[in-house]
């Protein structure tokens, strides 16, 4: 296996401008995501997010920058990367959420990139690989399902 990218395609019964507040915006994000976000969907924004109680020692926070938050077609951010650095392709990964009018709901396609460009080593590569993707497929699910109920409610 390549480890090299992380690419899925979902089906949402919600309209584009729906699903990119659930991807973008802080509160929809506690809901489906992490347990805490706090970030300004605009480019350039650096925010956090916490998995975890935040008071808790064991809490796992993560930095996130946003590199394109373009409603309601696309939003993108960096990640895992250390602190210190400016986020750039080689030093974190990228996120990607494509947003596509598909009938009366969305296609959602979803990357993640840069884990071979971190230039670690092959156990830690896999490793960071195949958490990520266990990760994403319980999240994006949560994803989905949230979206869908948004739309859903009486």
């Amino acid at each position: 296996m390549e480890y090299g990218s992380i690419e899925r395609e979902l089906r949402i019964d919600a309209s584009p401008e729906v699903v990119y507040e659930v991807i973008s915006s802080p509160e929809h994000l506690r809901e489906w995501w992490p347990d805490e976000a706090e970030l300004d969907p605009v480019p350039g924004a650096t925010g956090s997010i916490t998995f975890g109680d935040p008071a808790s020692p064991d809490a796992k926070i993560e930095t996130l920058t946003v590199v394109e938050a373009e409603a309601p077609r696309r939003f993108a951010f960096r990640w895992v990367y250390d602190s210190g650095e400016a986020p750039a392709s080689g030093n974190s990964l990228l996120v990607t959420f494509d947003l596509v009018p598909s009938g009366d709901g969305t296609l959602l396609r979803f990357t993640e990139t840069g884990f071979r460009e971190r230039g670690w080593e092959a156990a830690v590569l896999q490793d960071a690989y195949l958490d990520h993707v266990r990760g994403w497929d319980f999240f994006l699910s949560r994803l989905v399902t949230y979206a869908n109920r948004l739309v859903t409610r009486p």
